[in-house]
């Protein structure tokens, strides 16, 4: 997915979905499914760059907890991650998602829209309860789609952010599909800010697109959420392009 911005409102502990069907859960197993009045908001655009595959046979040595996590070394990963590589607690910003929102930028149509409701006021702690791992459900015709909008509405506690930065590796399996590289910049204390970053989706093979259908959740991304260069918060993600009554029936 490739990246800019714009500006809404929202309103921001319930999330309530639309035009989509959405899981969420603070661990890989621990999943659940999930089907504005805030003030003094920040509407930016910031302009990103799409990074394309590492070498090829390019190794990159295991990461182990401790470590500090840098830009380079998540854009050199070459496989989805199998843990988080920062806590909750690294959170130390106090950043906060009250809404996310998904358009196709040809049709204007909004495919998802999210939003998290809870007290008007920032709220200036640290959320150890918050949720970093989110199934999707898309139907096949998204694939389809060559650009789509993305508008992320957040919340920043007392500390100012300097060169907020978000990372997004996308796999198929053990395929890089895509990497995008998003410079969001700096935001004020206590401000409340709305972006919105577009993306070019990538091209990819009929093969590809038949297996991803055939395979829900087996397309993942992780994000990787940076300030001044560290590692601040890891998000990670799960895509099913299946049709809703087969995937409902492989549930049964």
């Amino acid at each position: 997915m490739e990246d800019q911005e714009e500006t809404t409102t929202g309103d921001g502990e319930e999330w309530q979905m639309q035009n989509g069907q959405q899981e969420v859960g603070g661990e890989e197993d621990d999943k659940m499914v999930i089907d504005g009045d805030m003030e003094d908001w920040n509407g930016f655009i910031s302009g990103g760059t799409t990074v394309g595959e590492g070498e090829e046979g390019e190794v990159v040595a295991e990461w182990r907890p401790g470590e500090p996590v840098t830009p380079q070394y998540v854009l050199w990963l070459n496989r989805y991650t199998n843990e988080y590589l920062c806590s909750p607690e690294d959170n130390i910003y106090n950043i906060n998602f009250s809404r996310f929102k998904i358009r196709d930028l040809d049709s204007g149509v909004v495919i998802l829209d999210i939003k998290k409701h809870g007290p008007t006021e920032i709220q200036d702690v640290i959320d150890l309860d918050t949720s970093r791992f989110i199934q999707y459900h898309f139907s096949p015709a998204f694939l389809a789609l060559r650009e789509i909008g993305a508008t992320l509405e957040f919340t920043v506690g007392s500390k100012a952010l300097n060169r907020f930065r978000l990372i997004e590796r996308h796999y198929f399996r053990d395929l890089l599909l895509k990497t995008f590289d998003f410079e969001i910049g700096f935001c004020i204390p206590h401000s409340r800010n709305t972006c919105e970053h577009i993306y070019c989706l990538p091209d990819l093979e009929p093969e590809t697109v038949e297996e991803m259908i055939a395979h829900p959740f087996e397309t993942r991304s992780d994000s990787f959420y940076f300030v001044n260069n560290k590692l601040t918060m890891h998000h990670k993600a799960e895509y099913s392009f299946t049709p809703q009554r087969e995937t409902d029936t492989s549930r049964e």
